[in-house]
């Protein structure tokens, strides 16, 4: 075997359920340890750190710090933008640059302590953690939204994912009871997971009916338990090391993980500009370079941990690579994101850590995917006990062509995808269209009338023509 060939060889994972709980550096601290730990490299030996950008707390220099509590001066450091591939991101620089030379060991860590924040929010405190950026930057946006987006203030998750859902189920020809009721099912046995996994949030199995029912709404047609709970005390770290490193520290074969072959690609950046709102070309075109580079197929995998922040991810990847969810082997390693935790953009080194640990026991070929901004993003990732295959880089193999979003129109419509945010109290607040205008191109639209947002979630809105009139920055339908 190639001395150059990476493979990852300690893996770690925390999970904190008494509040206040530790900052992220401290998380950071106790999974870098116990990563290098398992595999039996000193932590002061690290030529590289890369951490995943945390949303708990703007560091001065997180990477610095972290190298300094860890007695480490590595060479290359890195901290991510935010987005949910971050990890597989930081992860396929680490194994390029272990098998080209540049180095011979490198960590890939992420912490979230947003339940602790919550626990100072809620207190009306501030959270008494160390080495606060002054000034703040701004926050780790790879972009921004679009001005319109911000206009109709369609910038969260949970908006923006429902739309697509909207347009799926409409696609389907499904009835608003029958993607709930699918949806229930889909994720119900990812609970069970869950419930298995000494490292999840939420430990307790539900069924179907409970998932989709007597829980408020969030986004509509999102219920609270079929989404990712974000609010976790997490942390997880992947250690990678050249097969020649590997071999000096004795790391027995069989505790080996070779990353087999990733693929990154791209959708569309706004969700107005997606050409088909409940579909991804780019997650096809992931998967299929993945599974090439790898030289295996999803008929090999013996595991899989499809992203599943919503449950229109999980559907449009099944929809792109042909897996039924419903597949024997399940969806998830973890539990999923709704359940064994949604640490902002940390979740693929828990999948992965998971996977990690599991492969040497059964042995064979894993599949992890991650999913980032809005259903934008889209990185597979193959992981093996065998070595092989062609790795690949994060150059997108694919990046779809968005259609026009139009700021501020007036005159007729029809809508394409929709939500209704609610607060949380569970009342319902507003409806957010998007809109296929007669040119081709695309809107936003605000639905205000509380009889309309009634009407938008009794039945199916998608193909509604609509009326819209602006102010010159939000527009506003009726029909």
């Amino acid at each position: 075997m190639d001395p150059r060939t990476p493979c990852l060889v300690g893996a770690a994972q925390r999970t904190v359920r008494e509040q206040p709980g530790p900052e992220p550096l401290e998380l950071w601290e106790q999974v870098a340890r116990e990563a290098t730990r398992e595999a039996g490299l000193a932590p002061d030996r690290l030529e590289s750190i890369q951490l995943v950008y945390t949303d708990s707390w703007q560091y001065d220099a997180p990477v610095d710090r972290l190298a300094a509590r860890l007695g480490a001066a590595p060479g290359h450091r890195a901290y991510s933008k935010v987005s949910g591939t971050a990890p597989q991101l930081l992860i396929g620089e680490a194994a390029a640059r272990i098998a080209a030379g540049e180095l011979d060991s490198a960590l890939v860590a992420g912490a979230e302590a947003l339940a602790t924040k919550r626990y100072y929010r809620r207190r009306q405190e501030h959270a008494p953690w160390s080495h606060p950026a002054d000034p703040k930057p701004a926050y780790g946006w790879e972009r921004p939204p679009h001005p319109s987006e911000l206009a109709h203030e369609l910038f969260l998750p949970v908006h923006t994912y429902a739309i697509m859902e909207t347009a799926r189920r409409a696609a389907r020809g499904w009835s608003i009871e029958e993607e709930m009721a699918d949806r229930g099912r889909m994720m119900a046995p990812m609970t069970e997971v869950a419930a298995a996994n000494p490292y999840a949030w939420r430990r307790t199995a539900r069924t179907p009916e409970e998932l989709v029912t007597g829980n408020r709404f969030v986004g509509w047609p999102y219920t609270r338990n079929t989404v990712a709970v974000i609010e976790v005390d997490q942390a997880a770290a992947v250690l990678l090391v050249s097969t020649e490193l590997a071999d000096r520290l004795g790391v027995p074969r069989d505790r080996r993980v070779y990353l087999r072959g990733w693929a990154y690609a791209e959708d569309t950046w706004e969700v107005a500009a997606r050409p088909e709102l409940g579909s991804s070309p780019a997650i096809g075109e992931a998967a299929r370079n993945a599974f090439e580079r790898a030289g295996l197929s999803l008929g090999d995998m013996g595991a899989l941990d499809v992203y599943s922040c919503f449950a229109i991810a999980l559907r449009q990847a099944c929809d792109a690579i042909g897996l039924d969810p419903y597949d024997p082997r399940g969806l998830t390693v973890t539990g999923g994101l709704p359940y064994a935790g949604g640490p902002s953009s940390d979740y693929v080194l828990h999948s992965t850590a998971t996977m990690a640990g599991l492969l040497p026991q059964q042995g064979g070929h894993g599949l992890v995917t991650a999913v980032g901004m809005h259903l934008t993003k889209h990185a597979y990732a193959v992981w093996s006990t065998e070595p092989g295959g062609r790795p690949g880089d994060g150059t997108p193999v694919f990046t779809a062509k968005p259609v026009e979003i139009v700021p501020a129109y007036e005159g007729e419509a029809v809508v394409a995808g929709y939500t209704v945010a609610h607060g949380r109290d569970g009342a319902a607040q507003r409806g957010i269209l998007v809109l296929d205008l007669p040119d081709r191109t695309r809107a936003y639209a605000h639905v205000t009338s509380q009889d309309l947002i009634v009407d938008a979630e009794s039945r199916e809105l998608v193909g509604q023509a609509v009326r819209v009139t602006t102010d010159g920055k939000v527009n506003v339908a009726v029909w």
